[in-house]
């Protein structure tokens, strides 16, 4: 089998966003395109289906306004979707054919931390600008990457620590911390610890687990055995609802529980009452409203994603708006550089840096592409919804804490 059938037999199709059926030519007024991969089934699926949705809501209102001027005409956008499967060997090869095959002119990263840094050397070996939207493992910025920068996702070891701040503020002083043995649970639990102790806190545990794990029975009990107060263990989506389940069945009653993903939509609707009173963390609720420079607002996101996708299975989350802000940024990037080289883009990144103001906040990179800004907020899942219960500015309701006993639940 050739090198590019066997690449097709293992990736889907490539489905192109308003594509014609015209091959595309070298004129100037020739669409823009972007490849992308999207995972269709493993670990990353759910997370990388939502931020392709805000993507796509990104791509309909460019291209509404007659697309991103360049040298005086407007070019439309088009993305060009190739399925990683959530693997990270078949990633490299994917990009390749992207770039090799497709002929895109840049593109973003798939979801995730360990998926991104196995394209990152693809696409800068083939000097493609690469926009990252969700990947924030410090690592990734230490690789000396010129054409990588991360639009809207904050770094790993700063992901963390808002969770930590409101801990703290609670009264917690012992938490325990788990997490799995990939970048970005370990870069947000690393960044997290350092300011446990900063701030005071005694960390009873720093316990790590390898992915596949099922049964976390005995990192709970061993959590609840040091003695903390609140149980801070990271890992996906799919995990972390396994992890609460097992907290209930274990009656393991700590005073307070973070999971970086409980806010979800799909979370909340798959875990149930096994969430009830979960601290947790977003970039997208009604009562988190920034003051946009660029782009539509959350409720003008939130109206567009209830036109495009009636049907969807979930309704949009913080992974939709983090990829939505990202194609906003790549916009001002293309538009600033007036080109599509990927040393013009870079530069372009930089000079913008603090300068725009997206649906999920403010921008702001360094030299190597790294995002400072986009700080999360803090969630907790009460019987009756959601609640912002950190930063103060923006909070909806005290956090309760500690919070009820399983035994007093209903």
């Amino acid at each position: 089998m050739q090198r590019r059938s066997f690449l097709w037999a293992l990736a889907a199709p490539a489905m192109v966003t308003g594509m014609a059926t015209t091959p595309v030519t070298a004129q100037t007024d020739a669409p823009i395109r972007i490849g992308m991969t999207v995972s269709s089934a493993g670990t990353f699926a759910l997370a990388a289906q939502s931020g392709e949705r805000g993507l796509q809501i990104w791509l309909d209102d460019v291209n509404s306004r007659g697309g991103i001027d360049i040298g005086g005409k407007k070019r439309k956008v088009e993305l060009v979707k190739l399925d990683d499967r959530s693997d990270k060997t078949l990633v490299p090869r994917v990009y390749e054919t992207l770039i090799k095959d497709e002929k895109v002119d840049l593109v973003f990263g798939p979801f995730g931390s360990t998926l991104t840094a196995a394209a990152a050397n693809a696409t800068e070996t083939n000097g493609k600008f690469m926009v990252i939207w969700s990947a924030s493992a410090d690592s990734i910025y230490r690789q000396g990457y010129k054409y990588i920068v991360s639009a809207t996702q904050i770094a790993g070891t700063l992901l963390g620590q808002p969770a930590v701040r409101a801990l703290h503020a609670m009264g917690v002083k012992k938490i325990a911390f788990a997490y799995l043995d990939e970048p970005f649970p370990a870069s947000l639990t690393q960044g997290a610890i350092e300011l446990a102790r900063k701030l005071g806190m005694e960390v009873t545990m720093e316990e790590k687990f390898a992915k596949g794990t099922k049964d976390f029975n005995i990192l709970i009990q061993k959590a609840r055995a040091s003695g903390a107060e609140a149980f801070y263990p990271t890992a996906y989506e799919g995990d972390q609802m396994t992890i609460a389940r097992q907290i209930r069945e274990a009656n393991a009653d700590f005073k307070a529980v973070y999971l970086v993903y409980a806010s979800q939509p799909q979370f909340l609707q798959q875990a149930g009452k096994d969430g009830h009173y979960v601290f947790s963390q977003t970039l997208l609720h009604e009562k988190i409203n920034w003051p946009v420079t660029h782009g539509l607002n959350r409720a003008q996101m939130m109206e567009r994603y209830a036109k495009l996708f009636p049907n969807a299975q979930y309704t949009a989350d913080f992974q939709t708006i983090l990829a939505y802000g990202a194609g906003v940024v790549t916009e001002q990037i293309i538009s600033t550089a007036q080109s599509l080289d990927a040393a013009k883009m870079k530069e372009a990144a930089l000079k913008l840096s603090g300068k725009i103001v997206t649906a999920t906040g403010e921008y702001e990179i360094d030299e190597t592409g790294k995002q400072f800004k986009n700080e999360f907020s803090i969630m907790q899942t009460t019987p009756t919804g959601l609640e912002v219960v950190y930063p103060p500015p923006v909070a909806t309701a005290k956090p309760i804490y500690p919070v009820p006993p399983f035994s007093q639940r209903k």
